[in-house]
């Protein structure tokens, strides 16, 4: 019984060891020299495990007494994840090995929050759920603070620790009520306690608990107070990592709670949801107008993105779980090539994140300000690109469940953001010529992130990335 245990929870053992062994041997040699190596070797088992677990899984295997559970929505989620984490890694290297911040704990660290974003979207279980988030948790606090000579950096992994340890104060003590009033922790016992729809008060509160802490994880409004300012203080590349991977995980693990947990209340948390969809979308798309800062512009973009799938969770149908998965899919490609472009910019050998310094950029690089325009467009839902078809999805699955209102609210909120997407685009085409020019300075790793991400928001569009049947799948398996 333990040997097929560990035998379905197999990628996330690989990893985990690998990590472990890496460090100690790092640690006994000649250290930060290992690091570009490391960035390679973690960012290759990264693609070596995502396609391992793309061609072998099939059908749902629980684990561990269904505290672990490998399913289709499961191994969606950490294709994707393992994948973006591969991808910002090698981003990278070039950036901070220039600016001496390249240490051997740094893909390590990617690696062992891997490790919990793949048990989160795992889990079957509320103590499975977080130790799944703590360990993706505390890898992040220590990456937010990497640059130890940055007071900004240093800020940045203060406040997301203080505020993180809140939500998950609020996340145990939601998971405590939940097991106090279902007599279990395993989902598939607390669904057995939701009778017809009816849910006792005692594990109502515990769900709003359940959800307020998971809700920070997806910089939901009100609990997105951290994001603009770990956003602007992390170092870019994992700035990029936090509005990657760690988007999938955590929308992933709040589809699991809430369809595998509670699917039988579905009109108790979707009010709850929906309430969270439309304050993400209006604060996301108003705020960012007056940022001037292109990473705290991004951190903005990324409450309002996820305030957008929410849609499709809120839906509480398989069509939305579907709608919610491509469109964590493609916000995940948007967001490589958009950071990859962030982090080329430079002046004098020093980062540049002032969105000034873009003006009449498109004179001095026609071709990365074309892809710029063309990711800039895609965020901005403008048709034809593929960001224009992942809000059609969420569109048609709020119709679907009737939350017209919802849907409304989203179409004006985008037409809102649309204002700072095509800011960026006019003052690269249109704008005063800018004294001091930026240069963009690309390493071969960055340049194919670039224009790979802005050319399948153009072809993607007809086959979108070869993965709805995928996502079909993993919605079907999660509603059910």
């Amino acid at each position: 019984m333990i040997q097929a245990d560990l035998i379905v929870i197999l990628p996330e053992i690989i990893l985990a060891i690998y990590a472990m062994v890496a460090l100690i041997g790092a640690v006994y040699t000649s250290k930060d020299a290992l690091a570009p190596a490391l960035i390679w070797a973690t960012a290759g088992l990264m693609a070596v495990l995502a396609f391992w677990i793309a061609a072998n899984g099939e059908g749902t295997n629980p684990a561990f007494n269904g505290m672990f559970v490998d399913d289709g929505f499961s191994r969606f989620a950490k294709v994707a994840i393992l994948l973006s984490a591969a991808a910002v890694l090698l981003m990278s290297q070039d950036y901070m090995a220039r600016r001496n911040m390249l240490r051997f704990e740094y893909p390590l660290l990617v690696a062992l929050a891997a490790v919990g974003m793949m048990m989160m979207v795992s889990a079957g279980d509320l103590m499975s759920l977080y130790m799944g988030l703590e360990l993706q948790s505390l890898s992040l606090y220590v990456v937010a603070a990497l640059r130890r000579d940055s007071a900004k950096s240093t800020e940045a992994g203060l406040k997301y620790f203080v505020l993180g340890a809140l939500s998950s104060g609020l996340l145990l003590f939601g998971a405590s009520l939940v097991y106090g009033f279902s007599g279990t922790t395993l989902f598939s016992g607390i669904v057995s306690t939701v009778h017809h729809g009816e849910v006792s008060v005692g594990l109502l509160i515990g769900l709003v608990l359940l959800i307020s802490g998971l809700a920070f994880k997806v910089s939901a409004v009100p609990f997105h107070m951290w994001t603009p300012d770990v956003y602007e203080g992390s170092p870019t590349p994992v700035t990029a990592f936090f509005a990657t991977a760690p988007k999938v995980a955590a929308m992933g693990l709040f589809a699991r709670v809430l369809h595998d947990a509670f699917g039988g209340a579905v009109g108790d948390w979707q009010q709850v949801i929906v309430l969270l969809s439309v304050l993400s979308m209006l604060l996301g798309a108003i705020a960012a107008i007056g940022q001037r800062d292109i990473k705290r512009l991004m951190a903005y973009s990324s409450i309002a993105h996820m305030g957008y799938a929410l849609i499709g969770l809120a839906a509480g149908t398989a069509l939305g779980i579907k709608a919610m998965l491509m469109y964590l899919a493609i916000y995940v490609t948007m967001n490589i090539g958009t950071f990859a472009f962030i982090l080329m910019m430079e002046r004098d050998g020093k980062p540049v994140t002032d969105i000034d310094a873009l003006r009449q950029y498109s004179k001095r690089d026609p071709g990365k300000a074309l892809a710029v325009l063309i990711l800039m467009f895609s965020l901005a839902g403008v048709p034809p690109m593929l960001g224009f078809f992942a809000k059609l999805g969420v569109w048609q699955a709020g119709v679907e469940a009737d939350l017209i209102g919802l849907v409304i609210v989203s179409a004006i909120s985008s037409v809102i953001g649309a204002f700072y997407y095509l800011r960026i685009v006019f003052y690269m085409y249109f704008g005063d010529e800018n004294e001091d020019p930026i240069d963009t300075r690309s390493s071969p790793v960055l340049g194919a992130a670039l224009m790979g991400s802005a050319a399948l928001m153009l072809v993607g569009v007809f086959y979108q990335f070869g993965i709805e049947g995928a996502a079909t799948a993993a919605a079907a398996t999660l509603v059910n």
